[in-house]
């Protein structure tokens, strides 16, 4: 197939393209706006196959989707395109709205006028809201419950594809994922900034009492699942994936710092975030049966390549630690020295 994956130069949206490169024949067509997560140089090594074109434009742009879409003569759409970070939505929700939902329409209306025959969008565990320390996980038949401005623009999104089914029989999918870790994750997210703050021997700031517990999935399994709906979904359905791997907030900085020898003592516990979600859990039963798919990385196997990985890349880290990104955690976390 001719697959465009929007936002390509993103997190989750690289280690697809690069799954896709390495182990299927499908064509790639990457759309990214490159804003401050978005790093061009992530496919660098696809530039020269044929299989791979790269694309800077914006999904909200009808103009550009429609050309993308005619020029290369599309199959399927993944759209990973997102703003997607919690804290920033919180300061300002503007262009979360623009992107996750107006972007998600533009794509879903042009998709359907060129008669696109596979839609999946690309969500999120934090649509379902918070469970307590007792409830049972998360299925895709749980209500939709946003805790933050992110999770409520993301929420917005899917039920805008299912309604795209639903009045339009539009061939789509959404697939809901929990916390992502590994390669090429923005260094602002909780397991890379850790990791390069205590490489740094610099404070680690946790919220609240870090007791927090999230569900953490090894990026590749992640894909994985991703490329099996995309090749073997049903039209309307939505698929959780998940590793069964919960863990605190204060538990996975305690492993990091493990893992790099450093002290425990450098975790800062700062002033916790407004609606902060207690726990997140995905139930992955639907995937299992109807797709075949298992997480097949250990969190702590995943975690140590993840370590592995920015230890060998200090360069691409080096380029993506911005004053922007600074700024950010000042903002964000005060002063934690």
């Amino acid at each position: 197939m001719k697959v465009l994956i929007t936002g390509g130069a993103g997190f989750i949206g690289t280690n697809f393209i690069h799954l896709l490169m390495r182990e299927t024949n499908h064509h790639v067509i990457n759309l990214d706006l490159l804003t401050y997560a978005g790093n061009k140089s992530n496919c660098t090594k696809f530039e020269n196959n044929n299989r791979y074109h790269f694309i800077h434009g914006d999904i909200a742009d009808r103009r550009t989707v429609e050309t993308v879409l005619s020029d290369f003569a599309v199959d399927a759409i993944v759209n990973f395109a997102a703003e997607s970070h919690v804290d920033r939505s919180i300061h300002d929700a503007s262009a979360f709205i623009r992107t996750n939902i107006g972007g998600t329409q533009t794509l879903l209306d042009v998709a359907r006028r060129l008669k696109i025959s596979r839609f999946i969008q690309i969500s999120t565990d934090e649509v379902y809201g918070e469970l307590t320390e007792t409830e049972k996980p998360f299925s895709e038949k749980s209500v939709v419950k946003p805790s933050n401005p992110y999770a409520a623009s993301k929420a917005a999104a899917d039920l805008l594809t299912l309604a795209a089914f639903r009045t339009h029989l539009q061939p789509v999918i959404i697939t809901r994922c929990s916390n992502n870790f590994g390669p090429y994750q923005y260094p602002e997210k909780f397991i890379p900034m850790t990791i390069q703050s205590a490489k740094a021997d610099k404070p680690i700031p946790v919220y609240g009492t870090g007791q927090n517990i999230r569900d953490w999935i090894f990026v590749e399994d992640h894909c994985r699942g991703i490329l099996r709906a995309l090749e073997a979904g049903k039209d309307g359905e939505i698929y959780n994936f998940g590793s069964n791997s919960e863990r605190q907030n204060r538990e996975v900085a305690t492993k990091i710092l493990e893992l790099l020898g450093k002290s425990p003592k450098l975790i800062r516990f700062v002033t916790d975030r407004p609606g902060h979600d207690f726990r997140y859990a995905i139930d992955f039963e639907r995937a299992k049966t109807e797709l075949g798919w298992e997480p097949r990385v250990s969190f702590e196997t995943g975690l140590a390549r993840t370590i592995e990985w920015y230890n060998s890349n200090e360069v691409w880290l080096k380029k993506t630690m911005t004053p922007q990104f600074s700024e950010f955690c000042t903002k964000h976390y005060g002063d934690i020295s």
